[in-house]
Order: structure tokens, then sequence, then C-alpha cells
């Protein structure tokens, strides 16, 4: 019989920090399923991902709508093998003045980041607690630990999944299922943020080297919590650049 494939699955795997974590991953020999709104949007990472004779899948999923979810974990795991890793990195980094943030904004922001983190874990767990293994990541940040000036939706949603995450991991870890909260305390080097540093009349060459952090330190993270010894899990880790004000 051959070995079972080892399968991780990034929902909410964007552009920056979820294709980083895919490549990480596959060179580590994981099968990667990435899962977002719209699968042709991973095209090009899993032509890379492909070209370098690596395993890829791409899924589409509204995590926010607990059918999508369930239908996505029963096609992983019936198309691809048993999942060993699952990754939350979904989220929308709203600033907004407190009086121009409308209940529509405020609820989305609360149901993409909390909610569908919820959904995304729970359905992880229900694959990984009867065969005793696995990890379930979640993509934290700033707004995980304190409410900044305009960012009221945002934290809202980001304290919420902390919340989820940590009561995750305090019922799940006696199971053998690690649970962990990244905190990205800094700007991510992306495209996303360059743009909106040059919208905010920054000169991106001014930036001064390491005062961003790259996504495959964000990726190399992840993969080294995965990979912690059962006597010494970590549950939350915060990541930034020595020049970060904290």
């Amino acid at each position: 019989m051959s070995k079972p494939e080892k399968v991780a699955l990034l929902v909410g795997a964007g552009d920056a920090i979820g294709a980083a974590v895919a490549k990480r991953f596959a060179e580590g020999g994981f099968t990667v399923c990435v899962a977002r709104r719209e699968a042709d949007k991973s095209r090009e990472l899993g032509e890379e991902l492909k070209a370098a004779g690596h395993a890829f899948r791409a899924y589409s999923v509204d995590a926010r709508k607990e059918g999508d979810v369930r239908h996505l974990f029963a096609c992983v795991e019936k198309e691809v093998g048993p999942i060993e890793v699952c990754l939350f990195n979904a989220g929308s980094n709203v600033n907004k003045p407190l009086l121009e943030t409308s209940e529509r904004l405020f609820f989305k922001a609360w149901e993409l980041a909390c909610y569908a983190g919820f959904l995304v874990g729970r359905e992880a767990a229900s694959y990984l607690v009867p065969r005793g293994r696995g990890t379930i990541l979640f993509t934290g940040a700033t707004a995980s630990l304190r409410g900044g000036k305009g960012f009221a939706a945002f934290s809202a949603a980001k304290f919420g999944l902390r919340a989820v995450a940590q009561a995750m991991a305090r019922e799940l870890g006696p199971k053998n299922i690690h649970v962990v909260h990244l905190i990205i305390d800094a700007g991510v080097d992306s495209p996303a943020i360059h743009e909106r540093l040059k919208a905010s009349g920054v000169d991106l060459a001014t930036i001064k080297p390491d005062s961003l952090t790259r996504t495959s330190s964000i990726a190399e993270a992840y993969w080294f919590t995965h990979h912690q010894s059962r006597d010494g899990w970590t549950h939350e880790l915060d990541l930034r650049p020595g020049a970060e004000v904290w």
C-alpha cells in the first residue's frame, strides 16, 4: 500500500502570505491545496509549483458559508488525501473612522476574519481529532492585540479570531492537535503594502532594509511551529522586524 500524501489545506491563501506558505510546505513534501474565493486566481502559483515538481490543487470557497467549508474539506479528503495541516489566512484589513464604520462594514469584517475562522477551524478539527494528529494555523495581526484608531471593525474581528484559536488550543491540545496563532505585528513586504505606502506618500526607496516582514519569513515561522515536538508546543508567536516600534 502506498504511503498517504501529506496534505496542507490553506484557506484564504492569497498572493502574499498564502502563496509563501504554499511554497514552503510544497518544498517540504506536502501536497498543497489552496482555497480562496476564486480558484483561478491561484493559477500562476499552481503553474510555478507544478513546474518545480510539486503537487498542487486549487479550490474555490466562500469561507463564510458553512456548506462551502464542509464541501471543501470533504473534497480535499476524498480527492487528495488526509489533511495534516490547515491554515486560515482570510481577513480584510479595514481602516475607517468610527463614524464612517457602517453596520454592514463591521459585520463583514467580523464575518470574514472571525466567523469564517471558526468554521474552518471547527471543520479541520472534525477530521484531525479522530486521527489524533494535525496542526491548525491561524494568521493574526497587530489588531489581534490592540484596537488602533480607525480599526474598530478589523480589531474586533481579529480579537475574536484570537479567542477562537485560544479556546481551540486548550480543548484540542490534549487530543494531540496543535493550534497555532501567529501574530504578524508588522507591515508585510508585499505588493499590496507597497501600493498602500505609495498611496500615502511614502517613497519606497527610503524604506530601510528589513523594516517590513518578508512573506518567506512568515511561512518559515509556520513551518517551524508545525514541526515542534509535543512537549514544547507554541500556541502564540509574535513576529516583527527588529526595527518595529512596539
